[in-house]
């Protein structure tokens, strides 16, 4: 099962002070009834996460993510804005690829006694005024973001120029070597251009997917950037763990009342 398409998900803004920080923050309520497996797709996004009591860090992935929740849980997330999230946590993007690591870890006893005050909180809605509480006393020690690796995530989100060779294309754009656009982009995402164009592409796919109540997979395929079908299949499968078709199916199930 995706999980964009298990139970229900909301997100809204941040408070106004975390908006540089953060681009929403999310709540996922996974049905009662027993869940299969759930399989999170690659979104070049990195996510503060409160799950079962405690508090961790997840992505960035590069492939599927496959992970057995109980049913009836809840997740609540605090999505990171395009590289970002090395600034609140210290080491860089690359570490924590795909990981789930508990956010002990970079913040020592500061998590811990966040998870115990969240714990405290009597519904969803008071658990997530708790952590952002928490996430704006701790916003003015964040260094700033670095403006490039965000111009360059914009840069890769809109598309290559036609007949452009990416990463020549975006060291000029950003008036660096390609070496050292590498080695940000890894501190900074977790890998290479390359691999986040894989990923932002796919993602505009499903986001064109789920607005599309007709329209032929081909025709999909070529508004996302594929080559062709064939080529999104290739990439459905390496990204989603699923064919197109299987993710079209689950979506409108979905989205069925």
């Amino acid at each position: 099962m995706l999980a964009q398409a298990a139970g229900s998900y909301r997100e809204r803004p941040v408070d106004g002070a975390l908006q540089d920080h953060f681009a929403c923050i999310w709540v996922h309520q996974l049905p009662r009834p027993d869940v299969q497996r759930v399989v999170i797709v690659p979104d070049g996004c990195v996510d503060l996460e409160w799950i079962d009591g405690t508090l961790r860090i997840a992505g960035p992935d590069r492939a599927p993510k496959i992970e057995r929740l109980a049913a009836g849980t809840t997740v609540v997330g605090f999505r990171f804005r395009p590289a970002v999230a090395v600034a609140w946590l210290g080491p860089p993007a690359s570490e924590a690829v795909d990981r789930r690591i508990p956010l002990e870890a970079f913040w020592g006893p500061e998590a811990r006694r966040m998870a115990e005050r969240a714990g405290e909180a009597r519904d969803i809605g008071a658990l997530v005024r708790v952590l952002e509480c928490a996430l704006l006393r701790r916003a003015p020690s964040v260094p700033s973001r670095r403006p490039d690796m965000h111009a360059a995530f914009e840069l890769i989100a809109r598309g290559t120029p036609p007949g452009r060779a990416l990463i020549p294309w975006l060291a000029g754009e950003l008036a660096l070597s390609e070496r050292t656009l590498r080695r940000r982009f890894e501190a900074a995402f977790g890998y290479g251009p390359k691999t986040l164009n894989r990923i932002l592409r796919f993602q505009h796919f499903l986001k064109l997917l789920r607005g599309a109540r007709n329209g032929s997979a081909a025709s999909l395929a070529l508004a996302a950037g594929y080559a062709d079908q064939a080529h999104l299949g290739r990439e459905a499968r390496r990204l989603a763990a699923a064919t197109p078709g299987q993710i079209a199916a689950l979506l409108a199930d979905a989205r069925t009342p």
